[in-house]
């Protein structure tokens, strides 16, 4: 990802921070990150060592206020606000930019976080699902051999195929034709039968 401060750009804004009032190191900070609007703020290691710049070269005062050091900026630093106004109100327009940046870049995360949450949780259902139905399944042929298990279960998984199967294909067609009534009494009549007929082999 880009910098959010170009060369340079962050002690001038410090500075301009400065300019509304005394400020002690972590409200500097806060001040940026609320004008960041939360999507990025500076550490410590970040903000204490330019601070320290601009106070070498007398551009920043301080002043011990308790044990926490308040900056304040000088008159020399106030000139070179002056002076360099117009490249501020460039850094504000950078800084704009960045936040509209920053968001977006925020925006595709949390999507595809969500994206990974949902297959997640996909997963895990089909998992329970599956684990159900095996218990399911083991409870319902406690009583069988090994083969009438293995049978069963085939038969099952044969029926759960077709199914799927065939919602597939009616989706596909559905899709790019309209289903028809006489498409549904077909399909309704071949079930039909094709349950008649399993019920058949089944009492025999």
């Amino acid at each position: 990802m880009p910098p959010v401060f170009a060369h340079g750009a962050l002690r001038l804004y410090l500075l301009a921070l400065l300019e509304s009032g005394p400020k002690h190191g972590y409200e500097l900070i806060k001040a940026l990150g609320d004008r960041f609007g939360g999507t990025y703020s500076p550490s410590a290691g970040t903000i204490y060592p330019r601070l320290q710049k601009l106070e070498e070269e007398g551009l920043v005062a301080t002043e011990l206020e308790g044990r926490r050091t308040k900056y304040l900026v000088t008159d020399a630093g106030r000139a070179e606000l002056d002076r360099r106004r117009e490249e501020l109100a460039d850094v504000e327009n950078n800084i704009s930019e960045s936040v509209r940046r920053l968001a977006d870049n925020l925006r595709s995360d949390i999507r595809t976080n969500m994206r990974g949450l949902r297959a997640d949780l996909a997963a895990t259902a089909e998992a329970a699902r599956a684990h159900a139905t095996a218990a399911t399944f083991q409870s319902r042929t406690k009583g069988y051999s090994a083969e009438g298990q293995r049978i069963l279960k085939e038969a099952e998984l044969m029926v759960q195929t077709f199914r799927d199967d065939i919602r597939v294909e009616l989706r596909q067609h559905g899709a790019a034709h309209e289903l028809t009534p006489v498409t549904l009494e077909t399909v309704r009549a071949v079930l039909d039968q094709a349950r008649i007929s399993i019920r058949n082999s089944l009492q025999n």
